[in-house]
């Protein structure tokens, strides 16, 4: 478990095929010291576990269920990645409770400056817009941001420039893929009220306003 707050940046060194998956090597900008073998690190929002560690550089296997689902299919050598370790129950909990478990890509429309912020538009598909609400959390590229705005087919945020400066976030461009993580809440609150036949709510009208009042929700 994560909460979205990157402690810093790293370069993706080299990249292996194992089988249909591969293996990352990632040198980190930050000292991996309290890092151990079988850790869990958020690499770009993705939950990836160490199988090798060095001072400032560890290497990580990716399935290929994760490279179908995030931007890492696409990934090349030399690209910055944004880096966060598992939450530790003493910490403070800073973003939102991000798993890891990435729902899919995204791609950056627009950005623009406002203030000492930079407005960001980010595209994504409809099925996983139903979970983004606005003043609501959600992870992009592992960094955990508040939803300004949203519509059936891209949400809008705002970037700090202490997170700009931070993440991988403030060198997007317009055209670029980013990895989304929606809240979990959502997701559970859906499944918890449809029935054992599970469909999501674009495919089945079992949950509305009035299911969600008897249960107890509102």
């Amino acid at each position: 478990m994560f909460t979205g707050i990157i402690e810093g940046m790293g370069r993706l060194a080299s990249i292996q095929a194992a089988g249909e998956g591969r293996r990352f090597t990632i040198h980190s900008d930050f000292d991996l010291q309290e890092t151990r073998l079988g850790d869990s690190v958020a690499v770009n929002g993705v939950c990836l576990t160490v199988t090798e560690i060095g001072p400032k550089r560890f290497s990580a296997d990716v399935s290929p269920e994760t490279l179908a689902r995030s931007t890492f299919m696409k990934a090349g050598i030399g690209d910055r990645v944004n880096l966060e370790r598992a939450l530790r129950l003493s910490d403070r909990l800073g973003g939102h409770l991000v798993s890891g478990h990435i729902d899919g890509v995204g791609t950056v429309h627009r950005k623009t400056k406002k203030g000492n912020a930079w407005i960001i538009s980010i595209g994504l598909p409809e099925s996983m817009s139903r979970y983004i609400i606005q003043k609501g959390s959600v992870a992009v590229d592992g960094v955990s941001l508040t939803v300004n705005q949203v519509t059936a087919a891209q949400f809008e945020v705002s970037i700090i420039p202490h997170t700009a400066g931070l993440t991988t976030v403030g060198i997007k461009s317009p055209g670029a893929a980013v990895n989304i993580e929606t809240d979990m809440i959502g997701k559970y609150v859906e499944r918890f009220m449809s029935p054992v036949g599970y469909k999501p709510v674009a495919e089945s009208s079992s949950l509305d306003m009035s299911v969600l009042a008897r249960s107890g929700f509102l």
